[in-house]
């Protein structure tokens, strides 16, 4: 088994290498009638495309989505969406040196050490280049989710690079389309812009910490032990190139607190149930409280970097290894809409899930 495929009644399967003709993806479960065109899904990818500021890798990729089937005169039919994104600014040249090399931090080893055959171009699978086709396939998500759910609101943003953090008291959402690092907080990007550049001069690169907020959502989504809603969740931020901790709510930190502080107290509210803090992140048991939903991830860093690094070849030779071509100095940033995307996801296959099994129906309390 491959497993290129994601979800259980929304589902998609990515196709495609970095440096292969083109990449994409398989959108099965869409419902019929929703309207979504190729305009629609390119604002999306515009979020992710590399190459638009002097912080992303300088790649320039129109990333130019094309739907092939499953939708006829501006709506689904119900059947597969193929949608597809050609490569057109490929430079194989710069990794012909790593062919026999494994690159520090990378997937290399690990794919010759399963497969004992990779793509070494730009990592082929293993590139965050696959993540174009994962936002894609969110673009549609969100165009059901639109239909299904209009008051649903799907955020991502910045809280996190290296050693700088988001002053939480100056966040502000209408900042975030505003500058290169989707950062809330308008007063700190020539902050970040001279950190990030002194970081990229000196040939090096970092890491950064990814939230995204699910406002809107309904509670009853998810189920109990082995489709929790946070457990599909988590598992679609981990899926992303270079994350490496996912947290929801307080996450990590709950272990500093006490039963008193974290328990997220209650009272009755005209229209059901109010709540007073949110702590759990709008995920109880593994079930949506309708609370707004709190994802946070961590991004390693870059690990293509130019300055030499201790390696092996696949003979067994010890080697020093710089890796060239155009990286970014913190990949961080184009996962944001990333994260959207996966989230987007995640919450429509819970919401046909849950139409499947409940028709909608919820407890009633009072």
């Amino acid at each position: 088994m491959s497993f290129n495929t994601f979800g259980r009644e929304f589902r998609f399967t990515t196709w495609g290498e970095s440096h292969g003709p083109a990449l994409g993806a398989t959108v099965d479960g869409v419902p019929p009638g929703v309207a979504v065109d190729e305009g629609y899904i390119q604002q999306f990818l515009d979020r992710r495309r590399p190459g638009t500021s002097k912080h992303t890798t300088q790649r320039r990729e129109a990333d130019q989505v094309r739907i092939l089937s499953g939708v006829f005169e501006g709506r689904t039919t119900g059947t597969p969406v193929q949608l597809m994104i050609e490569n057109t600014d490929q430079r194989s040249r710069d990794y012909g040196e790593i062919a026999q090399a494994f690159r520090p931090g990378h997937a290399d080893i690990t794919y010759h050490l399963k497969y004992g055959h990779r793509d070494y171009r730009g990592g082929g699978r293993s590139s965050a280049r696959e993540t174009a086709a994962r936002v894609a396939a969110g673009a549609v998500a969100q165009a059901v989710l639109r239909d299904l759910l209009p008051d649903l609101r799907i955020t991502g943003y910045m809280v996190q690079m290296g050693a700088l953090h988001l002053d939480r008291t100056r966040f502000d959402a209408t900042a975030i389309g505003g500058n290169p690092f989707f950062l809330p907080d308008a007063t700190a990007v020539d902050r970040w812009s001279d950190y990030l550049d002194g970081i990229r001069k000196d040939q090096n690169s970092v890491g950064a910490a990814i939230e995204v907020l699910v406002e809107g959502c309904p509670p009853g989504l998810g189920a109990p032990v082995y489709a929790k809603l946070d457990t599909d969740l988590a598992a679609a931020m981990m899926s992303i190139n270079a994350v490496k901790g996912v947290e929801i709510g307080e996450g990590m930190a709950a272990a500093a607190l006490t039963g008193t502080d974290n328990a997220d107290e209650m009272r009755m509210g005209n229209d059901g149930p109010i709540y007073l803090s949110n702590h759990a992140g709008g995920i109880l048991g593994g079930i949506s409280t309708g609370q707004p939903i709190v994802v946070r991830f961590s991004v390693k860093p870059t690990s293509s970097i130019t300055t030499p690094r201790r390696a092996i070849d696949r003979h067994g030779h010890e080697i020093d290894l710089i890796t060239k071509g155009r990286h970014d100095p913190c990949v961080g940033i184009r996962a944001v809409p990333v994260a959207e995307a996966m989230a987007a996801c995640v919450i429509l296959d819970h919401l046909l899930m849950d139409r499947a099994q409940t028709g909608g129906a919820r407890g009633r309390i009072g």
